[in-house]
């Protein structure tokens, strides 16, 4: 059905006819009609804006991304996804022809071809299938690792305290065996001067650190920590015909760990902001990162860590890189981090409960004025349908468009486990990282010190016992004869002569060794 350009169709399908590259997402959506002649489209340059996919479970949340993520692909953009049910892997294969995806195809004018696109599949720590991203302790930082291990704020300002103790005395802290080791130090009668002129660490405040290293390192974390560093900059690669690399994290196993995946991938961001330089806007971005299952992020997240992922944000569109959070609801979202936001997808919301009814209403708020009833189109979408808002070339929002999607042209679903291992097993990444490394850092250092120490005190307690022996041994006694030999020597003029000149040059040879002098050479 076409559109009238005074009808809303029109005004809104004009807000989306950009004249420069942009990724087609789909047709406009109308009293229930499908326009296949109004395209709603998201312009390239606008992709490092950031954005937001919402919508309740089982709306499509997954398809929008990898729709997104193959066009960018195609496009020469790197892209990052972290695959949480396991279901994304699908985007290196080919999509399977079906009467559905050719139903959809039609409706939104779209020509569907099943292409599948360059991956890299990692896994955190080798956990799973995947090639194994490891982060040291000290890169992680102590802001991130408090999120992990649930410590309060006076418990993460101790923390840093001890960061801050290993990096002035060069104790590497590369996994978590060096950071327990730092910190049993500092609280031992050895160690516990050495932080007393900036605070102190107490004992109580040790032990709950300690604590929660061990019950970290039981769950199975352990191994995520350690050396080789993974180097988050081979996101940024492009595979040889010039498409973008679509690195998929490849989460599954660890589901079980929410706060960890979802602060790691907070690490990752973070340190692609540390190294990438500034570049302002750029004609495409140099990689768009999708933040699955958000909320788990912001989830007990403390003032410190909260800051830094605002922060973060904020700050990262300039190094040309674009983050997609993916979540349930935009109040999932700290207000802070939504306000930087400038690309809306949203799905489907439910309204089954006076809080989900909340929740709705809060949601149409943040919409700009629309011809739409957005509390009803929003609940009545269908699976792969959204309200969509974007960023125009100018960077002026779009019109709200209700939108029937495109369907990704690669797998919706898994690849099966022996083409995922034959993939991660293939790739020239698997030799530069699947060893773990273990060389000497702080446990090393710390144990040797103490090695060294105990052995001196040993040494030192054998020569003490030793002197106390001999301090009670008798002296032999002599015969008679013998010391009247020895009055008749010493009473004798030579001997008296001969101890004078002995005297003179042992006197000599004592005050060279105690000030230093030395006879001349000749």
């Amino acid at each position: 059905m076409s559109v009238s350009e005074q009808s809303p169709t029109g005004e809104i399908a004009a807000g989306y006819a950009f004249s420069g590259p942009a990724l087609e997402l789909g047709a406009l959506l109308w009293d229930g009609e499908c326009h296949p002649d109004a395209r709603i489209r998201i312009p390239l340059p606008m992709l490092n804006r950031h954005g937001l996919v919402a919508g309740a479970t089982g709306t499509g949340k997954t398809k929008t991304l990898q729709l997104i993520a193959e066009q960018l692909s195609a496009n020469g953009v790197p892209v990052f996804l972290a695959d949480i049910k396991g279901d994304v892997s699908g985007i290196s294969a080919p999509g399977a022809d079906g009467e559905k995806v050719r139903e959809r195809a039609g409706q939104v004018g779209q020509e569907w071809v099943a292409t599948g696109f360059p991956c890299e599949f990692y896994g955190l720590g080798g956990v799973g299938p995947g090639i194994p991203v490891r982060a040291t302790v000290t890169s992680f930082g102590p802001v991130l690792l408090s999120k992990v291990l649930q410590l309060n704020q006076t418990q993460e300002q101790s923390l840093g305290l001890i960061f801050h103790y290993a990096d002035q005395k060069g104790l590497e802290l590369v996994d978590l065996k060096d950071l327990r080791a730092v910190v049993a130090f500092l609280v031992s009668d050895v160690g516990k001067p050495e932080l007393k002129g900036i605070g102190g660490l107490s004992t109580v405040t040790a032990g709950v650190i300690l604590r929660a290293i061990t019950a970290f390192e039981q769950a199975g974390a352990g191994g995520f920590f350690g050396e080789p560093e993974f180097d988050t900059a081979e996101f940024l690669r492009t595979a040889a015909d010039g498409r973008g690399t679509v690195s998929v994290l490849e989460l599954p196993a660890v589901q079980d760990k929410p706060q960890l995946f979802s602060t790691f991938l907070m690490w990752m961001l973070a340190d692609l902001y540390g190294d990438l330089p500034e570049v302002g806007d750029l004609d495409k971005p140099k990689l768009v990162f999708f933040f699955d299952e958000a909320h788990l992020l912001f989830k007990g997240a403390s003032k410190a860590f909260l800051e830094s992922i605002t922060q973060t944000v904020r700050l990262i569109r300039s190094k040309g890189v674009g983050v997609f959070f993916v979540t349930q609801t935009p109040k999932d979202v700290p207000g802070d981090v939504l306000a930087q936001l400038g690309n809306r997808v949203q799905h489907a919301l439910r309204a089954f409960t006076p809080d989900d009814a909340k929740a709705l209403k809060a949601t149409v708020r943040t919409f700009p004025n629309s011809p739409y009833d957005l509390e009803e189109v929003l609940t009545g979408l269908g699976t792969g349908e959204a309200v969509i808002t974007v960023l125009s070339e100018t960077g002026a929002p779009t019109p709200v468009a209700a939108t029937r999607l495109r369907a990704p042209e690669s797998l919706m679903g898994p690849i099966d486990a022996a083409a995922l291992e034959a993939a991660v097993k293939g790739s020239l990444l698997w030799g530069r990282y699947a060893e773990a490394v273990d060389r000497e850092s702080a446990y090393e250092k710390l144990t040797a010190e103490q090695r060294a120490a105990e052995a001196e005190a040993v040494r030192a307690a054998e020569e003490a016992e030793a002197a106390k022996a001999e301090k009670a041994t008798p002296a032999p006694s002599r015969k008679k004869e013998d010391a009247s030999l020895a009055e008749q020597v010493v009473g004798s003029g030579i001997f008296k002569s001969l101890a004078r000149s002995i005297g003179t040059q042992l006197g000599r040879e004592i005050s060279r060794s105690i000030f230093g002098t030395a006879r001349r050479k000749r």
